[in-house]
């Protein structure tokens, strides 16, 4: 099976998160791999919800490569799909479904690639982490580093996220926030025997608005953002609201500290404030003068017809949690999908960029082993 029907088959599996139900898929590709003998293990995250760790090849000179990416996928949203999003539709060098580029096509390349080139007993080898959970939180990564022995080594980690085959040494970190405030309940017809808690947290909205981050501007990512992405409140149109609630949604940079943000909208909102953390993923950003990410540089040159200069990702990837259990190795994110699709109706991977994400990946596998 080609690169391209395996991202097809994939793409047939239904892995919305939530609920997720990733164990189908996990476990389709896991037997791929146990006839091929790598070492295939199984780690349950909840019911019909798994992530997945295969193995080949083991040096004392040097540690694997990993190779990572997550099986789940978001909702389809509420707008109508012209292709179906769990079939593997093409059309005009398009392959469509949910997941296609965010990111089973990734998927499918690490797949392809990792069964493509012959790993030898003592070579340095292959750690495979394909994961349940990524969508919301890096669930089925974190999971992974909490468990002992899940997780061993690696040197160097390729996350096959939607890149369209450029390769960036990072990403921003994700700080969710939930912030309440209570008011006190009475009848509509006397506003004046309660407290609103909707004009309780417009007051807190305006001082958001002029909130700003006290930190140096990465020379990479720039700063941190802030976007205020809910708001709720109130139960019933003749009550006078007595909670009120909004979502913050920061991404970070490696010179933002979360501790000290959250620290500082305390301080900024006051004492009333309840304020809860609902996601912390740090962010993530290797040495551009590191000699592996240069040779991956360098790989990648042909098949964009140009050296890549050095970028980083807006989106949090599993790289979170995994540069944690590894011990922070140099992280590259590169894989076929675009991702300016990712999460999107109608959903598309360009289809020559899947092959092409596969030879890139061997390329890669073979330099880790044999360089």
């Amino acid at each position: 099976m080609n690169v391209e029907e395996l991202t097809k088959e994939l793409l047939r599996f239904n892995t919305i998160n939530p609920p997720g139900d990733e164990e189908e898929c996990i476990r389709y590709i896991g037997k791929i791999y146990e006839k091929n003998d790598f070492e295939v293990n199984y780690h349950k995250l909840s019911d019909k919800r798994y992530s997945l760790v295969v193995r080949k090849g083991h040096s004392n000179m040097k540690k694997p490569l990993c190779l990572t990416g997550h099986i789940d996928t978001v909702p389809l949203g509420s707008q109508v799909w012209t292709k179906d999003p769990f079939n593997g539709e093409t059309d005009s060098g398009k392959l469509y479904g949910r997941g296609s580029s965010d990111m089973k096509a990734g998927i499918a390349s690490i797949i392809d690639a990792s069964l493509s080139i012959p790993i030898k007993e003592k070579s340095p080898g292959l750690e495979i982490v394909l994961t349940a959970g990524e969508e919301i939180g890096c669930e089925g990564a974190f999971d992974l580093v909490k468990k002992s022995g899940a997780l061993k080594k690696a040197g160097a980690v390729v996350v096959a996220e939607p890149t369209s085959n450029y390769p960036f040494i990072g990403h921003k970190g994700a700080l969710w926030l939930k912030i309440k405030v209570n008011g006190v309940t009475a009848h509509g017809s006397m506003p004046e025997k309660g407290i609103n808690a909707i004009y309780k947290i417009s007051e807190i909205i305006e001082k958001i608005k002029k909130y700003t981050f006290n930190c140096k501007t990465h020379s990479l990512m720039g700063g941190p953002t802030l976007n205020l992405g809910t708001i709720n409140g109130g139960l019933n149109i003749n009550s006078v609201p007595d909670n009120a609630e909004i979502t913050l949604d920061i991404r970070s940079v490696p010179t933002s500290v979360h501790q000290e943000i959250i620290s500082s909208l305390k301080k900024l909102l006051g004492n009333e404030v309840e304020i809860e953390t609902l996601l912390d993923v740090e962010s993530v950003c290797s040495e551009p003068s590191n000699e592996w990410i240069q040779k991956t540089l360098d790989i990648v040159h042909p098949y964009l017809g140009f050296k890549p200069n050095v970028k980083t990702a807006t989106y949090f990837t599993d790289a979170s949690a995994l540069k944690i259990a590894y011990d922070n190795p140099p992280i590259i994110i590169l894989g076929p999908g675009e991702s300016a699709m990712a999460h999107k109706t109608d959903e598309y991977c360009l289809i020559d960029k899947i092959p092409e994400s596969s030879s890139i990946l061997k390329d890669i596998i073979n330099n880790w082993n044999n360089g």
